[in-house]
């Protein structure tokens, strides 16, 4: 499919954001809807987007897309979300965090917390929390990912089975219309369940990208959780959901 400028832009944005919304993207082109939602079903018959209610995301098929791109995806989103995490957390606590770019955002907020304790496996996170002198930070051992500095393996897994913290702090690469989170790494899959499982407390913090989204593996279910913490109301349908299982729904 030959692209016009208009949809080369459209899809430009999506890779960069993860995500584009019909009226958005009708504002800042100054043209219809009708014709927005044209060139999203163009873009999605030739393979370069997933439509989603609203508008449509960049297609992630079985493979994540780059640290460094993530990382640059909606960060002031990320940036907000991780502050409403972390007035949610007390001083004197336990933690684990886990592998992403919005858990990295987390420990950047709590850096200012005191006497807490955090276990991770993410290497972007420890490093983060450096320049708190109140956090004692434990590093899961395992397999370095050099792509993002995760560590990752049975290893991992063991390691984070020694501990019972007061909260588990993760993200997801996708988070499906029927609550599952959902990722591309099977071994990251592992110690996310595993993490969850030690935790007295889960909350899975993500931003609206993610919504929509498909990725191979399962992680868990919304309904496994005590809080989901994102920039925008999750969809409806989701939001009942989250009400009948208990699931805190913080939008930041």
């Amino acid at each position: 499919m030959a692209l016009n400028f208009r949809q080369s832009n459209i899809l430009e944005i999506a890779r960069q954001d993860g995500r584009v919304v019909v009226e958005d993207l009708a504002q800042r082109f100054d043209v219809t809807l009708q014709t927005i939602r044209r060139d999203l079903t163009d873009l999605a018959e030739a393979g370069h987007l997933d439509r989603v209610h609203g508008g449509a995301v960049a297609r992630m098929g079985v493979v994540n897309i780059g640290y460094d791109a993530r990382r640059r995806m909606n960060e002031a989103a990320k940036a907000a979300i991780a502050q409403a995490c972390a007035a949610m957390i007390p001083d004197n606590a336990s933690m684990i965090l886990n592998l992403g770019t919005t858990t990295e955002a987390v420990a950047r907020a709590l850096v200012h917390h005191r006497n807490i304790t955090v276990v991770t496996n993410n290497m972007n996170v420890a490093n983060a929390l450096i320049a708190n002198p109140g956090c004692e930070i434990l590093l899961a051992g395992g397999t370095l990912r050099r792509s993002d500095g995760g560590l990752v393996g049975a290893l991992t897994t063991q390691v984070i089975e020694q501990f019972k913290v007061d909260f588990a702090i993760i993200g997801t690469s996708a988070l499906d219309r029927d609550g599952d989170l959902l990722d591309f790494d099977l071994a990251e899959v592992r110690v996310s369940r595993a993490i969850l499982q030690q935790a007295r407390q889960a909350f899975l913090v993500t931003d609206h990208s993610k919504l929509g989204r498909s990725a191979p593996a399962r992680i868990a279910s919304l309904s496994e959780l005590d809080a989901v913490i994102t920039d925008q109301p999750l969809p409806d349908s989701l939001m009942t959901a989250c009400d009948g299982w208990g699931t805190r729904v913080v939008v930041a």
